[in-house]
């Protein structure tokens, strides 16, 4: 930063610490107005950074910009945002203490552009995590969503934020950001039914209409064609008529004065919104269920009311809704309406924050947050030419803050003084406690008596809170009213209105609304028929709001007070909203309110100036011969040495324990001058350095070649000998190229290992790696396949459990097992609806496997055509309806297959049981994958026997038959005349086809 003091007449200076003229208004805006005039919109009061809004985009904020400020020291460069986030992003690291920044200023001063800026810094340049990146998405895609909701036009700014926010941006211990969460303030909940000339309703209305899509406005009822329809969206209020005849009340309103809805800001902002919408996470039935919400504000708004011949109040609107009769006057019925419609828009942006904070809380368990920076986006003090409610609210959560400001920046001082080991020196400041317990105070407060008065019975209105006011308060410095002030004050204060004078200054309240605010109440049966409309729909009374303000923002106090505080300080430098134009008298106001004066000469009341000893030397060493170009000894003898040299008065600086402070701003300004002066000198000095440490270099260049030459001739040497003697026993002469061949040949398999099973390239190794080359090989081929096992989905892996079965079982003993390698085991081939009702009645839900049989007879060998069910017990044989044969698996002898290409198999049964009626004979177009499936089951996979020519089978009564196999010219079953059962099968070829899978199955 010092480096920018050469130019400070130009630019004047970075830090209004070091004005010399601190206490002087007129200086620290003359210096405002210089650097605004050259776009340096950032200057420091210490480590409090004042920002003014250019009103158009500059390139300060890039990636690279981003860059340059991260890890550097906060005063090292020129001021700036990213400076500031940084500078609380390194605090978390290190010293393990949750941040928070603060930023205040009116509305139109950039205090939301500044949030964004902050965030941005974080999201893009912290630590990634892959199970993170979705979060920061959302960080940043709340935003928007936020504004269509809570923003809206207003005369001083175009996107001016209705409500205040904070935002705790949360990291895990390595830094990156893993969750976030928002707190919200005083939605201006009367702008949804009420706005003044020239300014909006909250964007998502504007939104919607403009870009909706058109079924989606039709389902809502809505018309896009005509959008002044709409009576909340009316810059002028819709006056009543009372028609003479029917004495219906109507509406009528001016078109002309209503304010222009569609721009081309409308159509990109919902574009922006509805992909925000996207990321943080809503569904598309949730976005219609709020913007049914949206459009339902605006139906109540065009709720007409009349009175029928009994004086009693009707409601009538164009969407289906309950019929309402009430006791209430057209005033009460318009007033009911409209608090109806704040409360709806009030509880669905409360909902919409909450469900924004569940996306934004981080989910992944592992992860555990170990630190906090929060984000205080809150209005600043607002002074209208008509303040209300909103207003006194508004200026007493600035009071609040100012109070804190103000006490932690003291404490911050005194805490950096006693660190540095230097006397801290009391510090007069206007403390405004005093008018934070005149509006907060217990029994005695401005919102103690505003509750008491909505509460007690009788006629209370807002006259006789004035009054009650005048009565408890009329002795306080800070509180006047008309009936209170003298004569001159009398004239500056309405007969409806108090004034407080608050730090800022002085602000006249109108008490009109005071009450009817401040209750926030529903009539009790419009509360019951919205509910008996929207099921479990609650809208009961808020309570005191004032109050319910008041908690909140204690416990607002009491999250800054845990943190460790920066600030931002916003300020607008004109009205027009227009680049480059600096109203004095508009910049004077900002700064009187936002306590800049009182806070730089809190901090001037010390010592103007502060650095590390090693900063200060390092910049300043080439004043002193003692210092240059090297301090050798400890940083604060060497800072002493240099001060003394350039002749510091006692009074003008003192060393702390690691830093030093100096006074007066002179003091910095003549040193930095005089290194100006310097540099000239530096520059030939250096230049002689410069090329002393190029001819040095070069000759450490020039012997490093000629050593590498020599290096390189020598290796080639050695490896030409020791081709020639390769083949000789190892000796001096020849092991050089031997290791040499070795490790080239290790090199070549660590970058061309087999990258499947099936790959069977391998490197010729040399003759003295034969062994270590095949141990190699196999180890690679091991790893290869456990790799692939432990990969394998569990479907594919049962899979590949009953294909090794299967070849343990036939591989190398059947003539078709090859045929069926390619081919996947099924789970059934019989689907439900292929197995008879009844059957599957009797057997339940427990068959495993089925599959299509023919069944040979015992005596005859008559072929009969039967279904195979592998239930988890046993075999069921079944013939359409009927259960034929069940064989448990446990009394199941064996299975026996012949080794030719046929699909017979034989299921042997104990001789003497007498519920079998002998082996059963069958015969399956599936056979390896049916007998494969059955030996799993029944656990007979070392019971199934493979016969090469002929299998016996037992029948009833110890009798035995006998089935023949051999190959002929064509396929054949047929009954021979010895009794025999003869399968003939068509002579195949016994080559095995190439087959991946049984590759691998022989692995």
């Amino acid at each position: 930063m010092e480096s920018g003091l050469s130019a400070r007449d130009r630019v004047g200076v970075q830090d209004f610490l070091l004005l010399d003229n601190y206490t002087s208004e007129a200086a620290f805006i003359e210096n405002l107005r210089r650097r605004y005039k050259e776009n340096l919109i950032y200057t420091y009061i210490g480590s409090v950074l004042v920002s003014v809004n250019p009103y158009r985009e500059l390139e300060i904020y890039s990636k690279q910009h981003m860059e340059r400020y991260r890890g550097v020291n906060f005063y090292e460069i020129s001021p700036h945002i990213y400076a500031l986030a940084d500078n609380s992003y390194r605090a978390v690291r290190t010293e393990r203490k949750d941040q928070c920044i603060l930023i205040s200023g009116e509305s139109g001063a950039g205090k939301t552009e500044a949030s964004k800026k902050v965030l941005q810094y974080y999201t893009t340049m912290c630590p990634t995590r892959n199970n993170t990146q979705s979060i920061r998405e959302r960080l940043l895609q709340s935003t928007p969503v936020l504004e269509a909701f809570g923003n809206a036009k207003t005369l001083r700014n175009d996107n001016s934020s209705r409500f205040g926010k904070y935002m705790d941006v949360q990291f895990d211990y390595k830094g990156a950001p893993i969750g976030g969460h928002i707190l919200n303030y005083l939605l201006e909940k009367s702008r949804v039914v009420h706005q003044n000339h020239g300014e909006r309703n909250f964007h998502i209305f504007y939104q919607l209409l403009e870009s909706g899509d058109g079924a989606l406005l039709k389902r809502l009822g809505l018309d896009r064609t005509n959008p002044q329809q709409y009576h909340y969206l009316v810059k002028v209020r819709p006056s009543l008529c009372v028609c003479a005849k029917s004495n219906i009340v109507i509406y009528s309103c001016n078109i002309g004065n209503c304010p222009r809805v569609s721009s081309i800001s409308d159509k990109n902002s919902w574009k922006v919104v509805s992909k925000a919408f996207t990321v943080i996470g809503f569904n598309e039935e949730e976005v219609e269920e709020l913007l049914k919400v949206v459009a339902s504000v605006l139906h109540l708004g065009n709720t007409q009311f009349g009175e029928d011949e009994y004086g009693e109040t009707h409601l009538t609107t164009e969407m289906p809704i309950k019929y309402m009769i009430g006791p209430l006057s057209l005033e009460q019925a318009v007033s009911a309406r409209d608090a109806l419609a704040k409360a709806i828009y009030g509880r669905t942006f409360t909902w919409l924050v909450q469900k924004i904070n569940q996306s934004l809380a981080f989910q992944v368990s592992a992860l555990k947050c170990s630190s906090v920076i929060g984000l205080l986006d809150i209005y600043g003090f607002e002074v209208f030419q008509n303040n209300s409610f909103e207003q006194f609210c508004i200026n007493y959560c600035n009071e609040k803050l100012q109070q804190l400001f103000i006490e932690l920046t003291l404490k911050s001082e005194q805490e950096e003084y006693e660190a540095e080991g230097i006397g801290w020196e009391t510090v007069e400041y206007f403390n405004n406690k005093i008018i934070c317990d005149l509006v907060e105070e217990k029994f005695k407060g401005i919102i103690a008596i505003l509750d008491e008065e909505c509460l007690r019975p009788g006629d209370a209105c807002d006259l006789t809170f004035l009054e009650k006011l005048e009565d408890r308060l009329g002795g306080h410095a800070h509180f006047v009213t008309h009936k209170l002030a003298n004569g001159k004050i009398r004239k500056a204060v309405g007969r409806e209105e108090f004034r407080l004078l608050h730090y800022a200054g002085e602000v006249n309240y109108n008490i009109n609304g005071f009450l009817d605010k401040n209750n926030d109440l529903l009539y009790r049966n419009l509360k019951e028929v919205i509910m008996m409309m929207i099921e479990g729909f609650t809208l009961l009374s808020c309570g005191q709001a004032a109050t319910q303000f008041k908690l909140s923002l204690a416990k607002l106090m009491d999250i800054l007070m845990s943190k460790q505080p920066s600030y931002i300080r916003c300020i607008k430098p004109n009205d027009a909203k227009q680049p480059g134009r600096f109203e004095e008298v508009l910049v004077r106001h900002q700064v009187k309110y936002l306590g800049l004066m009182e806070n730089l000469r809190v901090r001037r009341a010390g010592f103007a100036y502060r650095r590390s000893f090693e900063a200060f030397l390092q910049r300043y060493k080439p004043l002193c011969p003692d210092t240059w170009p090297n301090w050798q000894g400890k940083l604060s003898d060497g800072v002493s040495t240099l001060v003394k040299h350039l002749d510091y008065k006692a009074e003008e600086y003192k060393l702390g324990r690691s830093k030093i402070f100096i006074r007066f701003p002179k003091t910095l300004f003549l040193t930095e001058d005089a290194l100006e002066l310097k540099k000239p000198t530096i520059g030939d000095a250096c230049l002689s350095a410069v090329i002393m440490i190029q001819s040095w270099w070069r000759g450490v260049k020039g012997r490093r070649r000629a050593k590498r030459r020599r290096q390189a001739a020598d290796t080639i040497r050695n490896l030409i000998k020791g081709f020639i003697l390769r083949n000789e026993p190892r000796c001096p002469d020849n092991e050089y190229f031997l290791d040499h061949v070795r490790f080239s040949f290790l090199m070549t398999i660590k970058r061309n290992l087999p990258k499947s099973v099936l790959d069977r390239t391998w490197p010729r190794p040399p003759p003295s790696l034969t062994e270590a080359s095949v141990h190699l090989h196999r180890l690679c081929i091991r790893n290869l396949v456990n790799d692939y096992c432990r990969k394998i989905q569990p479907e594919w892996r049962n899979q590949l459990e009953q294909k090794v079965v299967a070849s343990g079982i036939f591989r190398g003993q059947k003539d078709n097992y090859p045929q069926s390698v390619p081919r996947l085991f099924v789970g059934t081939r019989l689907e439900n609806e292929e197995i008879n009702l009844k059957v599957r009645q009797t057997l339940g839900t427990d068959n495993k496997y089925g599959v299509v049989v023919t069944k040979y007879d015992r005596h005859g060998f008559r072929a009969r055509p039967r279904q195979l069910l592998l239930m988890g017990s046993g075999v069921i044989l079944v013939q359409e309806s009927k259960i034929k044969q069940r064989i448990d698996y446990s009394s199941l002898l064996g299975i026996s297959v012949s080794s030719l290409s046929d699909g017979f198999f034989i299921l042997h049964v104990p001789p003497a049981d007498s519920k079998q009626k002998g082996d059963l004979v069958l015969q399956c177009d599936h056979v390896i994958e049916a007998v494969t499936k059955l030996a799993v089951m029944a656990d007979k996979i070392h019971s199934v026997n493979i016969s090469q020519d002929s299998i016996k089978f037992a029948i009833a009564r110890g009798k035995e038959g006998v089935i023949d196999f051999t190959y002929g010219a064509e396929l054949r079953v047929v009954k021979t005349k010895n009794g025999h059962l003869a399968v003939v099968r068509i002579i195949q070829s016994h080559t095995k086809p190439i087959n991946h899978l049984d590759k691998i199955l022989s692995l």
